[in-house]
């Protein structure tokens, strides 16, 4: 059942910003969100926009990260905890930020898990927990945007016609994956949920573009260095390496070298070039349902 966002429309409708910050930059005088920002890609792509002169919601269930995350970036950050596979939580996280900023411009949708490994001896229970982030997660999140920037567009359509200046865009972006636009081997679980949330994404560009709601996602490559690849216990190098994903793989450093080898340009993505593809995302004004990638060659559009 849906939370009742009532009291949150109205205070996004009438478009007072309680906190419009005092950064100049590509973003200046936005409110943002973005989730699974404690580390990793989301705390990144956090960083950069935060850079630009956003105000940035550090949403993620680690609350404690997201609080150091948010006091070091600065005044304009705000820490928030969120479970994004519960529809309450992540009402309560746009709620918050409401309350915080007084609106919302931008939903970086970029919470993500992984479960790898062979179709015949996967669990189920593992395939729910992906789906429940990755797929879900991204539903719930563009929903409760919806609901706010809906409300935004309403009052700004109003003002318009008083004489006030053009409705504004709103964004909401997707982190997806590479492996959203190609299959991956003993990786289906994350292939498919990311290639499920390009399908929304798709879905709620058609649906929300006549109130100004740019929906988009980018398809990150590798971020080898985060923590998602690199933990120790339950990184995707000791996932890979124990999944026989890699032939001939021994070791973690071996992994590392064969995804290394896959990319043209040599490196892997880092969150400043997610980050850039964002930005390309809420500037243009003439795209919405595409799925970008930022991969340094890996995978190209056809």
């Amino acid at each position: 059942m849906s939370v009742d966002m009532t009291k949150w429309r109205e205070i996004a409708r009438k478009g007072q910003r309680t906190w419009r910050g005092d950064s100049a930059g590509r973003l200046e005088g936005k409110s943002v969100i973005v989730t699974g920002a404690a580390q990793g890609f989301g705390e990144g792509v956090a960083r950069e926009l935060y850079r630009e002169g956003a105000c940035v919601a550090i949403a993620d269930m680690n609350l404690p990260l997201a609080e150091a995350v948010a006091k070091k970036l600065g005044g304009r950050a705000a820490a928030i905890g969120v479970d994004v596979s519960n529809e309450e939580s992540v009402a309560n996280m746009v709620a918050k930020a409401v309350e915080t900023f007084g609106g919302l411009d931008l939903m970086v949708s970029n919470a993500g898990v992984v479960r790898s490994g062979p179709l015949t001896t996967f669990e189920k229970k593992d395939l729910d927990f992906v789906t429940a982030v990755n797929y879900t997660g991204l539903f719930l999140c563009c929903k409760y945007a919806a609901i706010i920037m809906e409300a935004q567009h309403e009052g700004d359509v109003e003002r318009a016609a008083s004489g006030g200046e053009e409705p504004p865009m709103y964004d909401i972006v997707a982190v997806s994956s590479k492996s959203g636009l190609e299959g991956s081997n003993k990786n289906f679980a994350y292939a498919g949920s990311k290639f499920g949330g390009i399908g929304l994404v798709q879905s709620f560009a058609l649906e929300l573009c006549g109130k100004n709601i740019k929906v988009n996602a980018v398809c990150p490559g590798n971020y080898l260095d985060g923590p998602l690849w690199s933990d120790p216990k339950r990184g995707l190098f000791v996932q890979y390496l124990q999944a026989g994903k890699v032939p001939g793989a021994r070791t973690v450093e071996d992994v590392r070298r064969f995804y290394e080898a896959k990319v043209p340009m040599n490196r892997g993505c880092l969150p400043a070039d997610v980050a850039r593809a964002v930005l390309y995302c809420v500037e243009q004004q003439y795209e919405t349902g595409q799925a970008i990638p930022v991969t340094g060659g890996q995978v190209m559009l056809n």
